[in-house]
């Protein structure tokens, strides 16, 4: 392992962000809460350090929004998000007790008995997916399954036409580009010329499911009323659309390529999985734990406090490193290696915990359990097609998913 000087680390630095698990072993090693460099930024990479900063939203807050909405765009940028309507507070940037009102009205969409009445969609849309491709001995996996699956059940959840999955996914990668921050000038244009577009076409979908209802999210969420008896604004509802959108889709996505990669890279680890296809829910705990699609998340400290003995004062910002936490070899043992028998693989913080434990988390495990047991039960002979994968992610922040995904194998 390299070493470097902490003192120099520049942690938000796309080549750093593309492989971090070095410097994350070195960092818990010499300084588990380390302040970087020329900010008042906390990085947080141990579990238990970690667990207790999102497990106490009134000392760390959520209300990190300005981390997001941070005014370093062009005039015109800025003039594309005023053609839209105003990003307001409700879930991910919300503080109690304010966030379990728009809490309670998607957990049910999101409960773990709506999703397993799905599990025969998930398991006939996977299926249908693998159809097209499954005799062709090669396939662009990322866009022939890892996008297109999730995305057609967050489609069907929400009330929109499958034929609407080009503009869903091009919406939601906006939504997950803005979040991460590290996009150049072109692309933020281009973000928001997408999430305006995306508030516009809810919008009216809104207006029209107001008076006609039906039995989708949209229509939930179009007539649900807070505050006494008001219906959501449309900056309320647009927003958690935003977010039930990323949910339902970025981390399924993300798992399941990152997965296969990994299986593909741990060729004994896959053949446990075809011999004993029982231990598939453990390896989707061990996937998520190695991958952890959502890396990390903002939060604000409102008060002096302290973390792992580090003094930290009221308004700095804490990053807190989910990768990084489920590799602490506190909680893991050999916590690089890929273990689908592993015991605790369970005690991950991908999905974080506490009142913002993630949207879609038992979505994304039932959609990688079945995307992975039918591509095991389907193919065999699994390799990375030649010159067709670099095995690099999309920069960004908070989120990890790969840029392409090729893949040659065999038909069962």
């Amino acid at each position: 392992m390299n070493r470097i000087n902490l003192e120099e680390l520049n942690f938000f630095d796309p080549e750093v962000l593309e492989c971090p698990f070095d410097i994350y072993k070195q960092v818990q090693e010499e300084a588990p809460v380390l302040k970087l460099p020329g900010s008042d930024i906390f990085l947080v990479t141990r579990h238990a350090d970690v667990r207790q900063v999102i497990r106490d939203p009134a000392t760390y807050s959520n209300d990190f929004s300005n981390m997001i909405n941070a005014d370093s765009g062009s005039n015109k940028i800025r003039d594309v998000y005023k053609s839209g309507y105003e990003m307001v507070e409700t879930l991910l940037t919300q503080d109690p007790p304010r966030h379990k009102i728009y809490r309670s009205l998607v957990n049910k969409v999101f409960s773990n008995k709506r999703i397993e009445s799905m599990r025969g969609d998930i398991e006939q849309i996977a299926n249908e997916l693998i159809d097209a491709w499954i005799y062709d001995s090669e396939v662009d996996l990322l866009n022939q399954l890892c996008v297109p699956l999730p995305i057609y059940v967050i489609a069907d959840q929400l009330g929109v036409p499958r034929s609407e999955l080009p503009l869903l996914k091009k919406w939601s990668d906006a939504s997950a580009s803005r979040v991460g921050q590290l996009a150049d000038e072109e692309r933020q244009l281009q973000d928001a010329k997408d999430i305006v577009e995306f508030q516009h076409y809810f919008a009216d979908m809104l207006d029209f499911l107001r008076d006609n209802p039906q039995d989708n999210i949209i229509s939930d969420l179009a007539n649900a009323k807070i505050d006494e008896g008001r219906l959501l604004t449309k900056p309320e509802a647009l927003g958690m659309l935003q977010q039930i959108l990323v949910a339902g889709n970025e981390t399924s996505t993300n798992a399941i390529s990152g997965g296969v990669v990994l299986l593909i890279q741990n060729p004994q680890q896959q053949q446990r999985l075809r011999e004993s296809p029982e231990h598939v829910l453990t390896a989707v705990e061990e996937i998520l734990r190695l991958e952890s699609p959502t890396t990390g998340m903002w939060r604000r400290v409102t008060c002096d406090t302290e973390i792992g003995g580090v003094e930290i004062p009221e308004g700095a910002m804490v990053m807190v490193r989910y990768e990084a936490a489920n590799r602490d070899e506190c909680v893991f043992s050999n916590p690089e290696k890929m273990d689908v028998l592993r015991s605790n693989a369970s005690d991950h913080l991908a999905f974080g915990q506490g009142i913002h434990f993630c949207l879609g988390a038992q979505l994304a495990r039932t959609e990688l359990e079945i995307a992975l047991s039918a591509l095991l039960n389907r193919t065999d002979n699994w390799a990375l097609s030649e010159g067709k994968n670099t095995l690099l992610h999309h920069p960004n922040m908070l989120l990890r998913g790969l840029k392409e995904l090729h893949i040659t194998f065999t038909a069962i």
